[in-house]
């Protein structure tokens, strides 16, 4: 791996970090999780903007880098003459006992527990070629366009709320109490809430997971490549899809759909896998092109570089700031506020695993994950 394609995927681990904690803190600060159709104003136009924009979105360019990761990882075990099925199965079991840990103590919406399940099932596919690898990853479509639909018929308007998002999760008023009392609200969400990440998230984490398997297999990331330069043919397709598609996604959220036109709503809600998919395709291409043209802060590049660290610490920061053990400021910030203030809980969160980084060489959490590999 060449120095160059590290230094791009550094970038879009940074970035994904970024859309993640704008779509995580809603569900952290307000009641009703950040229900769009509670919204008027700007507190509507913002909502709009991030359920367009940043919903499923950034979660998949995470997901399309750890597949990425597991290629290079085996690759590297390989060179080294080691067994790469221990460490990699070992790395599983610590990232799944650090996301239950994450989702009591922090987060109830993590997303670690299931990337240790959907890991252990892309062991299997390991020896697939890029073109098989593409082929599955595109059947998590339909997949998972099924089990949207699936919920959206199931669901009563009124006595559930489906939200889509990089966790889905309601915010329950206890949240907001000290460090027991939220402790417990998330112990109680927390398999409900896991059970819906795995069913709406699940097959779209898997496909990115076989995308970013595929992509190093073929050199994606290198000047010139075949797959880079088929991606860069099919943004035209890929901007129009993406455009009508969150487009759709964003009124059927908030739902600006009269009862006349329920079918539309529905559509919005059951084809964002699509829309989503090609959105996170295009903020690929522009970051890579980004990267290959300007030059990181390297305290950020550092935090994209230790990811799971800074994806924990937005949450403990989250915590803290509405929390009644830190500001205590849950259901106190209107929705519009929210946009800036992830903002700055992730470059905060960035910048601190940074530093911790620069001077001990990891963030505080990677040498964890990597003594249960071994």
């Amino acid at each position: 791996m060449t120095k160059e394609r590290s230094y791009e995927v550094d970038i879009i681990r940074m970035a994904a970090l970024i859309g993640i904690c704008v779509v995580n803190l809603p569900f952290m600060a307000l009641p009703d999780g950040g229900l769009i159709i509670s919204h008027q104003g700007w507190d509507l136009v913002v909502s709009f903007f991030i359920a367009c924009f940043f919903e499923l979105k950034f979660f998949l360019l995470f997901s399309f880098i750890f597949g990425w990761g597991m290629a290079i990882q085996n690759k590297s075990a390989q060179s080294r003459g080691e067994s790469f099925s221990r460490r990699y199965f070992g790395r599983m079991i610590g990232l799944a006992l650090m996301g239950m840990a994450h989702a009591i103590w922090v987060f109830s919406g993590d997303i670690l527990l299931l990337y240790a399940i959907l890991g252990a099932l892309l062991w299997t596919l390991r020896g697939h070629s890029p073109t098989a690898l593409i082929k599955i990853a595109l059947w998590m479509l339909p997949i998972s366009i099924c089990s949207l639909t699936t919920l959206a018929l199931m669901v009563e308007v009124g006595d559930d709320v489906l939200w889509l998002s990089d966790s889905v999760v309601g915010a329950s008023p206890q949240l907001g109490g000290d460090f027991s009392e939220a402790t417990q609200r998330r112990l109680l969400d927390w398999p409900k809430t896991f059970a819906f990440i795995l069913t709406v998230q699940g097959p779209l984490a898997f496909g990115a997971f076989a995308m970013g398997l595929a992509a190093e297999k073929s050199d994606f990331f290198k000047p010139n490549s075949l797959g880079f330069n088929a991606l860069q043919k099919k943004l035209p397709v890929l901007a129009i899809t993406a455009s009508v598609l969150n487009l759709l996604y964003g009124l059927s959220a908030s739902e600006r759909f009269s009862q006349a036109y329920e079918i539309l709503a529905l559509l919005g809600f059951v084809l964002v896998p699509i829309g989503a998919s090609a959105l996170s395709a295009l903020y690929l291409y522009l970051l890579i092109q980004l990267s290959r043209r300007l030059q990181i802060p390297h305290l950020l590049v550092l935090s994209g570089r230790n990811s799971l660290s800074t994806y924990v610490l937005q949450g403990i920061f989250g915590g803290f700031v509405f929390g009644a053990y830190g500001f205590g400021w849950f259901n106190k910030i209107e929705p519009a506020t929210l946009l800036p203030l992830s903002l700055l809980i992730a470059l905060l969160s960035m910048l601190c695993v940074g530093v911790i980084a620069k001077f001990f060489g990891r963030g505080p959490l990677e040498p964890v994950l990597r003594w249960f590999s071994g």
